[in-house]
């Protein structure tokens, strides 16, 4: 499969990604020594994993060490994600749509997952909990992020996660799903898929905060977030009620579902009429939209706090366009950490998460107390 709007890797861009990682980087595997590791493990690499790991061989941290790791820990990761799966099956009742009839026994209902789990294609380990599908001479999956039955778009794709994940950058292409039993996870199963729209309920009580949503939106688009045209036609009739006085707000907030085509440029006016295009930020720093990306994890906080945003969800959503794009400053490691530990899969079946939800909430009250760092060049990086 080659995705057309997705450049196939190449070896000089696998190791210029590499080259601004954060891990050392050792001599690239051979073709012999990629056939040696999927025979020994029985699994495929895809074919931009392969061009990938032939560049370079990054060690350290997360990265699976195909070369010298232990064989026990990478047999491990590889199981992880099916494991994962049967653990939903076993302790939450999960049950994928395209399956068998769900057995009335535990027993019988794990026999029968395992032996559907068997028949998807494999999810071999990117970096630490992150996977892509293994299947051999395929570009361009996403990668995804793996907890368990909470599995998000982590990447549009190999070279797209790299730059996201590590240097601060990431495509606007929208991601899009590959293989069919995984994508249930993100098209509509549990979890969040993070490049979707903002999953937030709507807050605002007075005049100022129907602005300042109607803003935070326009903010959101700046570094590539799409919304729904519901989310807009609700943010307007929300500052409508509030009194918020714009002579095309009737008409965003009137918009019938045949209409909503219509959202988007009614959004745009209003956001003229009321003055906010003008103080918008500007893409003018190394780390792209760097002020945009510091007022939108504020904001995010405070839907957290206010109860608008699930906490994992907001983490997640964080921890993709705010840390992660942000060259992880050091200021938002722990909250960064409360999300890993949330969806850590120790947590998960200890039954832990809505404690560890609390901490994420926590955090968030922490920073919002403090000295806002967003928008300083001075942010201290890890």
């Amino acid at each position: 499969m080659i995705t057309p709007s997705l450049p196939q890797l190449t070896p000089e861009d696998a190791r210029a990604l590499q080259g601004r990682l954060r891990a050392e980087v050792g001599p690239g595997l051979s073709e012999k020594e990629l056939d040696a590791v999927e025979a020994r493990f029985g699994f495929t690499f895809a074919a931009d994993h392969r061009v990938f790991l032939g560049a370079g061989l990054p060690r350290g941290g997360g990265w699976p060490d195909w070369r010298d790791g232990d064989p026990e820990e990478l047999a491990e990761r590889l199981r992880r994600p099916v494991e994962g799966v049967l653990f939903g099956v076993e302790r939450n009742g999960f049950w994928h749509p395209a399956w068998a009839p769900k057995p009335s026994g535990a027993a019988e209902a794990l026999r029968v997952a395992r032996a559907e789990l068997a028949t998807v294609p494999q999810l071999v380990p990117v970096y630490s909990h992150r996977y892509l599908p293994g299947t051999a001479g395929e570009w361009g999956h996403p990668v995804l992020s793996v907890h368990q039955t909470d599995i998000i778009f982590y990447g549009n794709d190999l070279a797209d996660y790299v730059r996201h994940e590590f240097t601060g950058g990431a495509s606007s292409l929208m991601p899009r799903a590959t293989v069919d039993f995984w994508s249930y996870f993100v098209n509509g199963g549990p979890g969040i898929d993070v490049t979707a729209p903002t999953p937030f309920t709507p807050y605002a009580v007075t005049a100022q905060e129907a602005v300042e949503c109607l803003r935070m939106l326009a903010v959101e688009r700046l570094i590539g977030r799409r919304h729904f045209p519901e989310q807009l036609i609700e943010a307007g009739l929300t500052a409508l009620v509030l009194d918020v006085e714009s002579e095309s707000l009737p008409l965003l907030a009137g918009l019938t579902r045949a209409e909503h085509q219509q959202a988007g440029a009614l959004f745009d006016r209003v956001l003229d009429e009321l003055g906010l295009v003008e103080g918008l930020p500007v893409d003018d720093t190394d780390v792209p939209w760097e002020a945009a990306r510091w007022e939108l994890v504020r904001w995010w906080l405070l839907l957290i706090v206010r109860g608008s945003l699930d906490p994992g969800a907001g983490g997640d959503l964080i921890t993709y366009d705010g840390w992660a794009s942000l060259a992880r400053p050091q200021v938002l490691r722990p909250l960064f950490d409360a999300v890993e530990a949330y969806n850590d899969w120790a947590a998960v079946r200890s039954g832990a998460r809505e404690e560890l939800a609390s901490a994420i909430v926590r955090e968030a009250e922490r920073l919002l107390a403090g000295t806002w760092p967003g928008g300083q060049s001075s942010v201290e990086r890890v």
